[in-house]
């Protein structure tokens, strides 16, 4: 593709101030409601990477000196500025990732929160004392920085994956270095000049575009002590290995197939709300969607035909526009993969009760509507493949037990949910499913970002570190045990010196 250098270009932010190379490579940014080209982005390689790396070593001394209640100081401005630029940035979000304006808002808003717990570590660091823990002998503790981290993120969220990662490393005293995705670029530019607005000394937050050089260069760099990251499995599982060889901290988020079991008796009529939100909001582009129904017993039927419905009736259609249920897909290449996964699903023996591609686009952009397939075997690629799109396959259930075992079966352990009204059936699900966030008749089971969030199996590599399990990441514990002794009278001072001993 010809790159448009007429338009306005995105730019790296190094050392306080947005930085333009002179020359190298750029990328053009598509608005995937209409397919054109709507900016530029600069792709920096190792060059720009050791640039950000450098001011941000150089900024990273000086900030992890300043008292965490100045650090917290920075972040409750940086707070205020998110409010009253939520609109500007979710018109960023929607016009690069094509995600609805509500949705758009409401990731602002779990930024905000994302926020909020980032200032509790000035609680979180304050460490621990033991009193006389043998004769004369005191021990305390306490956690210290790291120095530069490294957030790799997705296209997805824009702004809330990585306000959740920076913001607690850089209040834990660390300097950081972000790389968005360079599909949608601007979002965290115009976040380094808040955090800039709010006060935060120039390095400390620094952003490199670039594509999977530049993310090579910031693994390999060795001024670089932990490596936050959210994408695929395939490419968290690398991330993991090649950071984790290099002696650095890492926590990769990969991929999910999160399963919402309906129970006999459940609400029918909630349970397929729920479904159609949780697997067609946001064209089925996050991490957390429903992307898999296990109807128990004699709910299937009755569910499918409501879920069927539901979705006939989702609205499509460029995000910013009004009354809209779901935009876009990211891009053609991924409008050509939900196609190619529902005409692999009809081959492998799945019904395709809805079939989006049937749906008249909204526009010339990368739209398709909801899918639903049912009676889909644990065998077939539609199952055992990560979709990203909107389409919710269903299968069938003898039991609770029986449904139990197809979600423990697979590989993923993102989330999952149970729709019931037994609290023995919720208790026994809650207890025996192997998924790092549960939801109980609630279908994505996000918790509030005061609690810790991380998904098991194949959905994560490394350490916890997200919500309020970052401050345990982004720092390191030191623990000191120490004993002092008044000097005896009269004695030499390598008697005096021996005694301390």
């Amino acid at each position: 593709m010809t790159i448009d250098v007429s338009l306005d270009t995105v730019t790296h932010w190094i050392a306080g101030t947005a930085v333009t190379p002179t020359d190298g490579p750029r990328a053009n940014i598509l608005d995937p409601a209409t397919g054109r080209v709507i900016r530029t982005v600069v792709l920096g390689g190792a060059d720009a990477v050791e640039e950000a790396v450098a001011d941000a070593r150089t900024a990273a001394e000086a900030w992890a000196a300043t008292p965490a209640p100045a650090r917290a100081s920075v972040l409750h401005r940086f707070r205020a500025l998110l409010h009253e630029h939520t609109d500007e940035l979710a018109s960023l979000i929607t016009a690069e990732q094509g995600k609805t304006i509500a949705d758009a808002r409401g990731e602002i808003a779990r930024s905000i929160e994302a926020v909020d717990v980032s200032l509790s570590v000035v609680q979180q660091l304050k460490g621990e004392y033991a009193d006389q823990v043998a004769n004369g002998v005191d021990t305390y503790s306490f956690r210290q920085p790291l120095g530069v981290c490294v957030g790799i993120t997705p296209f997805n969220f824009p702004v809330m994956v990585a306000v959740s990662m920076f913001t607690a490393a850089i209040a834990c005293g660390n300097a950081f270095v972000l790389k968005p995705s360079e599909r949608v670029p601007s979002a965290s530019v115009r976040l380094a000049q808040l955090m800039s607005d709010a006060g935060l000394p120039g390095g400390v937050l620094n952003v490199v575009h670039g594509d999977s050089e530049a993310v090579e260069a910031l693994l390999d760099h060795r001024d670089v002590a932990a490596v936050s990251f959210v994408g695929s499995t395939r490419v968290a599982r690398i991330i993991y290995q090649r950071s984790a060889a290099a002696g650095k901290k890492v926590q990769a988020l990969g991929g999910a197939k999160n399963h919402m079991v309906v129970m006999p008796g459940a609400d029918l009529d909630a349970a397929a709300d729920a479904l159609v939100s949780a697997a067609y909001g946001a064209a089925g582009q996050r991490c957390m969607a429903v992307t898999v129904a296990v109807a128990v017993g004699e709910a299937g039927e009755a569910l499918v035909t409501k879920t069927a419905e539901r979705a006939n009736a989702f609205r499509v259609g460029p995000g910013n526009a009004a009354s809209v249920d779901m935009g876009p897909l990211i891009s053609e290449d991924a409008l050509d993969r939900v196609r190619g996964a529902l005409e692999l699903s009809v081959e492998q023996g799945g019904q395709l009760v809805v079939d989006g591609r049937e749906r008249p686009p909204p526009g010339a952009g990368y739209f398709i509507g909801p899918s639903l397939v049912d009676h889909v075997s644990v065998e077939s690629d539609l199952y055992r493949d990560e979709v990203f799109g909107p389409v919710l396959s269903v299968l069938r259930a003898r039991d609770l037990e029986h449904a139990l075992q197809i979600v423990n079966d697979n590989p993923y352990g993102n989330g999952a949910a149970i729709f019931t009204s037994s609290g023995a059936a919720a208790r026994r699900f809650s207890r025996g499913v192997l998924a790092g966030s549960v939801g109980v008749n609630i279908p994505i089971p996000v918790p509030t970002s005061w609690f810790g969030f991380g998904g098991w199996g194949d959905s994560r590599f490394g350490d916890d570190g997200l919500n309020y399990d970052a401050y345990r990441f982004y720092t390191r514990s030191k623990v000191v045990t120490q004993r002092w002794t008044e000097p005896t009278p009269g004695l030499a001072p390598h008697f005096v010196a021996a005694a301390r001993q």
